[in-house]
C-alpha cells in the first residue's frame, strides 16, 4: 500500500483566534518564552494537501510542514499591536499561571492544561523547523503571520 505522509505544523489561527481577547484584555498572555514558533495558515497547509493529491511524486514520503519565517509570542504581539495601533504587549506567564488564565476564560482544564504546555514545548524548541517543505510543495511563500493578524482582526 503507498502512502504519503502530511505532518503539520501549528496553525496559525491557533494562536490568531486570541486577538481579540488579547485586545479586549490589553496583552497577550502564553508560556512561550522565546521560542521560536514556524507556524502557517490553514490555507496553506490545505494547499499541500490538494499538491500532494494532485501530482505525482511523493509516494512513501513523509513531509514535515511549517510555515517560513518563524516569530516569537512577543514578536506576535509587537505585530498586533502595530496593526491596531494600540499597546499590546506579550505577556509570558508560567505554565500552570497561564493554564489557570485559559481555564478562566472559559477553556475546560484539561484542555487549558495541554495548550500551555504546547507553548511550554514552543519555549523549548518544538514548534520552531527551518526545512521550508510546505513553501516547496505549494510553490510560493507560506501566508506571513501578518497577514493571519489582519485576517483575525476582519473576523
Amino acid at each position: 500500500m503507498s502512502y504519503t505522509i502530511l505532518r503539520n505544523g501549528w496553525y496559525s489561527e491557533n494562536y490568531t483566534a486570541s486577538v481579540p481577547g488579547a485586545i479586549a484584555g490589553g496583552a497577550f498572555l502564553g508560556c512561550a518564552d522565546g521560542g521560536r514558533i514556524s507556524s502557517a495558515a490553514r490555507a496553506d497547509y490545505a494547499e499541500a494537501a490538494v499538491a500532494v493529491l494532485t501530482s505525482e511524486g511523493h509516494k512513501g514520503k513523509t513531509y514535515e510542514l511549517a510555515g517560513d519565517k518563524a516569530y516569537t509570542l512577543c514578536e506576535l504581539a509587537a505585530e498586533i499591536s502595530r496593526q491596531t495601533g494600540k499597546a499590546i504587549p506579550y505577556k509570558n506567564l508560567t505554565e500552570a499561571e497561564y493554564a489557570a488564565a485559559l481555564a478562566g476564560f472559559g477553556l475546560p482544564a484539561p484542555l487549558a492544561q495541554a495548550y500551555a504546555s504546547f507553548d511550554t514545548g514552543a519555549a523549548q524548541g518544538a514548534l520552531f523547523d527551518d526545512g521550508f517543505q510546505l513553501s516547496k510543495l505549494i510553490g510560493r511563500p507560506t501566508t506571513p503571520i501578518a497577514t493571519s493578524v489582519a485576517d483575525a482582526l476582519k473576523a
